[in-house]
Formats: structure tokens, C-alpha cells, sequence
């Protein structure tokens, strides 16, 4: 995951000076000199690095630091500020038009994942109760326009193209055709080049004369670290944007990206790519990736994640049947499907205080694979009661899902200690216990977890 080994080094800093007790000032300066260097590491702008460290610098060696009863935990109280602040400090929402559809003009290079991740932001203005148009206005790039047609095909997202056509004119016949079917928001997918060049710049700057988007996004690849700021620079001072996606934040980046495309170019990041799923995109939080780096985990993502799973007439079944004691094997796989949709166990656990320590943890996902199939591979009955699964019915579900007896037999057993843990649960005060197990309650009991 993105920020991993700076989040390892950073937390080696304030463990170690958490280990000192009382601090001097050449405590604090050597801590800000190993912050430096993984900084630096993290491929964040040197510039960016020298401003963070001295502004950090001159705030912890003041008095009431320093003579402070938890000098280290102000520290990290004030290298989490700085990083907030570093990285644009609140939350930036789209610039939505008064009157008329909203035009967002999606830039980057080839590449950067401009045409899946524009798809994505249209996706989840969608979930958000809009009606967005995704334009075809990348007409070089070999497959662009049928990429961005299956994107919408999969989001329910009608694509409007014209083609070879000239980009400026189809952008300007998008908006005219949103304006008359009832779009309120038009994703303009324009053309990217491997490296910036003037007639590629040319025409994205003809496209914004011709309709005047309400916000210009730059999607930049977070894996390119130092390579994605210098074009966020070279977009900006072109084009003036209005705002940054990170794309492929999920991967192996060190984070350079993130932290210095703010400070550089004093636009705000307002969306990163997560996954490779559609679906796999959120607002960006300066003041919880700050928490991410540091290691406190971000809880509030986490929490707004189970919410959207989160369904309330599910939720009031599954209390009546704690309560009397009817917890089923098609309950169990319900549960397995609410944990899926809050994406990966890892996902999950980098988002828990803490998470970091939690990288060697082995999470088998294919586990959660094969209890799914199994569970599929059994009759309605057997779902509800399944002591009545001997040995032909095992062979049979085995033979089903593609595996062996011994893991039917071990799912089974799995799912026999969560229903005595729910046993327990029973009796009376059972509606406050089971308060507390709702939206999450048994995820810990499937296999590979």
C-alpha cells in the first residue's frame, strides 16, 4: 500500500522518541533530520521536504513543547498538523455549476489512468443521486473510445462520441446534448501524450475556450512519485487547473506524489483511486491520510465504509435472529458478502490505528473464496440447517465448489464456534450486545481471516 515505508520510518521516529521521556532540542532535530531522509526516500519535491522539516522544526523546540509533561506526543500532534496542512488541509468538493450541466475536464498524460479513474469520479456522482454523460474526446489513442464505452457500459453511464470528429467540437456538442436530455454533469475524457507537448496543450486549451469547464482535474499516476509533480507543475502553468486525482494510490507508492503536488502547485487533491475496481474511488482527506502516514489508522473512512454496506432492514433481521438464536449458514454468507463490499481485508486493516504493524499478517482472501463457493454449492435446506450435511451431502458440495471434504468440514466447524460465541450473546441484555455486534458483528470467524 501507498505510504507503507514511510509510515514504518516515521513511527520508528516518535517511538523512539517516546522512549526518551523528557526530550532536548537535539533530540528533536535529530528527529526531524530521519524524517527528512524518509521524506526524501518517499520521493516527496526537496523543496517541499526543507519547508516541512523547518516549519515542524520551529514549533517543536518551542518551551511549551519541550517543558511539556508528553513532549513526543505534541510532537506528532504537530508533524500531524503540518502534514494536514501540507497536503491542503480540508476536504475540496467539486466546483458544481448554478445553472446548467457541470463540465469537468479530465487532463493527464497517457497513462495516468485518466480515462478508468474519470469513469470512476462519473460513477460515484452517480451513487450520489446525479445523472452523469462521459464525452469521448481522446480520438488518438488506439481503443480509447471503446475503453471508455465499457466503462460506462459496467456504471449504467450513457458515452457520447462523434468519432474521429474534432475533440473541441465534440466537446461543445456534449454539452449542448446534456443541456437537452437532463444531464447535470459532463466528463470530458480529453486526449493524453506519453510527454507534454505544445500541440497537445494547444488543444486541450481550445477545449476549455470552447466550453468553459467548471473544473479542470489532472489525473496523475501516484506511482510516478517526483514525475507526476513536475507534470502537475507543467498542466498548471498551461491550463491553470482546478484540482488533482491521484490515480493508483493503492500500489507500491512511496507517497511523493501525494505530499508534494499540493505545496507545489497550490491546487487541492480532491479524489484518489483506490483499487481497480470501478467502484474503487473516495474523496481525499488530507487531515486522514495524515493519520495514515503517521499510523493512527483512518477510522472515519473506515466507518463511512461499513455504513454504505450497512443495510437497516438486513441489520433488523439479523437481531432477531441473534436473539433467537437462529444464526444460518445463508446469514454467514451475507455477512461474507457485506465485508466484500467494503473492500479488501488489507484495505481494512490499513485503515484500523495501527494497521502498519499489521502488513505481515497473512490475510488468505482465497479462503474467503472457496467459503463462498462452498456455501453456493449447498441447497436452500442445507443452508438453514446444516446438521443435516453427512457425508454424500459433503462430497456432494466438495465436488461443487472445487474443493475438498476436509475444507467443507472445516468451514462447518468454523461456523459451529460462531454460533456457540453467538450462544453466549443470548439471555438477557442481549439488544445492547448485539448493538455492539451489528454492521461488523462475525467477520473474524471466516476462514483466512
Amino acid at each position: 500500500m501507498a505510504f507503507e515505508g514511510l509510515t514504518e520510518k516515521i513511527s520508528a521516529v516518535f517511538k523512539n522518541l517516546r522512549g526518551k521521556g523528557r526530550l532536548k532540542e537535539a533530540d528533536v532535530k535529530e528527529a526531524m533530520r530521519q524524517i527528512r531522509m524518509a521524506l526524501l526516500e518517499a520521493d516527496v519535491s526537496y523543496k517541499v521536504v526543507k519547508d516541512f522539516t523547518k516549519s515542524v522544526t520551529e514549533r517543536c523546540v518551542g518551551a511549551d513543547v519541550l517543558e511539556s509533561l508528553t513532549p513526543a506526543q505534541m510532537i506528532v500532534k504537530i508533524v500531524n498538523e503540518e502534514l494536514t496542512k501540507l497536503m491542503g488541509s480540508d476536504t475540496k468538493h467539486l466546483n458544481i455549476a448554478p445553472n446548467g450541466p457541470t463540465v469537468v475536464m479530465l487532463v493527464g498524460l497517457q497513462g495516468a489512468g485518466k480515462t478508468t479513474n474519470g469513469s470512476k469520479l462519473a460513477g460515484l456522482m452517480k451513487r450520489q443521486g446525479r445523472n452523469p454523460l462521459l464525452v469521448a474526446c481522446d480520438i488518438y489513442r488506439p481503443a480509447a473510445i471503446t475503453q471508455l464505452k465499457v466503462c460506462g457500459e459496467k456504471l449504467g453511464i450513457e458515452v457520447f462520441d462523434r468519432g474521429t470528429q474534432d475533440p473541441v467540437k465534440t466537446a461543445q456538442e456534449a454539452v449542448l446534448y446534456a443541456r437537452q436530455h437532463g444531464h447535470d454533469m459532463v466528463f470530458l475524457d480529453t486526449a493524453g501524450r506519453l510527454h507534454i507537448d505544445e500541440q497537445l496543450m494547444d488543444e486541450l486549451k481550445n477545449i476549455k475556450a470552447a466550453v468553459k469547464p467548471n473544473e479542470i482535474m489532472l489525473v496523475v499516476d501516484a506511482m510516478t512519485g517526483q514525475d507526476a509533480v513536475n507534470a502537475a507543475q507543467t498542466f498548471n502553468e498551461w491550463l491553470d487547473i482546478d484540482s488533482v486525482m491521484l490515480s493508483k494510490l493503492d500500489g507500491d507508492a512511496r507517497g511523493g506524489a501525494a505530499l508534494s503536488v499540493r505545496a507545489i502547485t497550490g491546487k487541492p487533491i480532491k479524489f484518489a483511486g483506490i483499487g481497480e475496481k470501478l467502484e474503487d474511488i473516495e474523496p481525499f482527506h488530507p487531515d486522514r491520510m495524515a493519520s495514515r502516514i503517521l499510523g493512527m489508522g483512518d477510522v472515519l473512512t473506515l466507518i463511512e465504509k461499513a455504513e454504505k454496506a450497512y443495510d437497516a432492514k438486513k441489520a433488523a433481521e439479523m437481531e432477531e435472529k441473534l436473539r433467537s438464536n437462529r444464526f444460518t449458514l445463508q446469514d454467514y454468507y451475507d455477512q461474507l458478502i457485506q465485508l466484500k463490499s467494503m473492500g479488501s481485508v488489507e484495505q481494512i486493516l490499513a485503515q484500523m490505528p495501527g494497521g502498519a504493524k499489521l502488513k505481515n499478517v497473512k490475510v488468505d482472501e482465497r479462503a474467503m473464496a472457496r467459503t463462498e463457493a462452498i456455501i453456493l454449492s449447498m441447497t436452500p435446506k442445507e443452508r438453514e440447517n446444516p446438521s443435516i450435511i453427512g457425508a454424500s451431502r459433503k462430497k456432494r458440495i466438495a465436488a461443487g465448489s472445487g474443493v475438498k471434504v476436509e475444507d467443507v468440514n472445516k468451514l462447518l466447524k468454523s461456523f459451529e464456534q460462531m454460533r456457540q460465541l453467538i450462544r453466549q450473546f443470548s439471555g438477557p441484555g442481549m439488544g445492547r450486545k448485539v448493538k455492539r455486534m451489528k454492521g461488523l458483528g462475525g467477520f473474524g470467524g471466516f476462514p483466512g481471516m
